[in-house]
């Protein structure tokens, strides 16, 4: 009896897994970091959010440029700043989770495209 739970078990779990092997896991901005040239200030940025979706924006020089909130919102990474009045910006997402060193276009709801890359998560600190 034993074996022939174990063997439903297997098959219920392999046709599952295969079904959740064909579809990418989505897009989640929350705990990864990114490097890019911040179009505002001309200076290689890079930017972490953290599991709270709380986002920290330094130059590469060490700079601190921005911080604020992330959130996910249909599809689009969305970011407000602390630090400026401009309210909510939404950037385009791919549909799936970026792999480490690679990059792609991201666009804004003004329109302003960015080159950004994904590259090992590394927690920013606020300034002091």
């Amino acid at each position: 009896m034993r074996l022939t739970i174990c063997v439903a078990a297997a098959f219920v779990l392999s046709t599952g897994t295969t079904q959740a092997a064909a579809k990418a896991a989505p897009f989640e901005i929350k705990h990864t970091t990114w490097t890019f040239v911040d179009p505002g200030k001309k200076v290689k940025a890079i930017e972490s959010v953290d599991a709270d979706g709380n986002y920290i924006e330094n130059a590469v020089s060490g700079k601190h440029i921005d911080h604020g909130t992330s959130v996910m919102k249909d599809g689009k990474a969305c970011f407000t700043s602390a630090m400026t009045k401009e309210g909510e910006v939404c950037w385009t997402t791919l549909p799936h989770a970026l792999k480490i060193g690679h990059s792609f276009v991201t666009t804004n709801d003004k329109g302003e495209k960015l080159k950004v890359t994904r590259v090992a998560y590394a927690q920013q600190k606020m300034p002091k």
